[in-house]
């Protein structure tokens, strides 16, 4: 069972961050988990942050202590109620939060995908990768919080199986999260397509018999670790397909495989990125 005791949510004052607060609480509220609201002081600037006035020949240290300052007041309000704490470090972004999840033994870091604020190279997204490929923790994403219109509290949750042996693991994890969160759950296995050609009979008949060998492969591969949800195979394009699926099925939460973001072969590796950036809904990589 996930157990989900303390939360990482870095946090750089941008409008980003500040739409993903809602499920912050959220999650925190449901889980009984502890919050770390963690903002990160880049050693040099290339431009300034938001809300925050330029600091030339500053000493970094003091700069530090003045957003520590700032950290203690933010999300007073929003937060109440909640176990948190507010820790402000210097250094690279991505680095200090990667070091700071393992360190602390961190089970989810929650952060947007793209930002205007404190740290800004961390929410355009090449330092996220770099959070959700070095972090050990399972990591929450949102491209676009603002227009998503995803429950706090997720009631239906889809789980993208790539199909590989840690596919089992995978799904008894989104099986036991989603009675923490009292949500429903649906399992998914895209089938590529295996012609350009699918207007044909032929090319059709293969195309079946190549999905429905992968629902019974997945069907054994559920039924021996007890997992009991349902499962549908679709076909189609990786990205396109798991995020019309979430869209058509309302989810509020996608679940993807991190074994899969890490493997050098995981079918969901190259796609990850691309469904997080246009998925309906928020993302939790595990």
């Amino acid at each position: 069972m996930p157990t989900i005791q303390r939360i990482l949510f870095p946090y750089d004052f941008s409008p980003a961050a500040e739409h993903a607060v809602p499920y912050l609480r959220a999650l925190a509220t449901r889980l009984g988990a502890k919050v770390t609201l963690f903002s990160v002081v880049p050693p040099a600037w290339t431009e300034p942050p938001a809300l925050i006035a330029p600091r030339v020949g500053v000493d970094p240290e003091e700069f530090r202590r003045e957003i520590q300052l700032r950290l203690d007041e933010a999300l007073t309000t929003e937060l109440a109620g909640l176990n948190v704490e507010r820790i402000t470090a210097l250094g690279d972004p991505a680095v200090k939060i990667t070091a700071f999840a393992q360190d602390n033994r961190v089970d989810l870091v929650m952060m947007p995908t793209h930002g205007m604020g404190l740290f800004r190279s961390l929410l355009l997204g090449s330092v996220t990768s770099k959070v959700l490929h070095d972090a050990h923790s399972a990591v929450w994403t949102a491209a676009h919080a603002e227009k998503q219109h995803a429950r706090e509290f997720p009631q239906n949750i889809l789980c993208a199986l790539d199909g590989s042996e840690r596919s089992l693991a995978l799904a008894q994890w989104a099986v036991d999260f989603s009675r923490q969160m009292g949500a429903t759950l649906q399992l998914l296995h895209v089938v590529r397509p295996v012609s350009d050609w699918l207007s044909l009979d032929v090319e059709r008949t293969l195309q079946e018999e190549a999905r429905q060998e992968s629902r019974k492969r997945i069907e054994e591969m559920m039924k021996s670790g007890g997992v009991q949800a349902p499962l549908r195979v679709a076909v189609g394009e990786i990205v396109a397909a798991v995020t019309e699926e979430a869209r058509q099925e309302g989810a509020d939460l996608i679940i993807l495989g991190r074994g899969a973001i890490h493997a050098s072969l995981g079918r969901l590796r190259t796609h990850a990125r691309g469904i997080i950036q246009h998925s309906p809904c928020p993302v939790i990589s595990v």
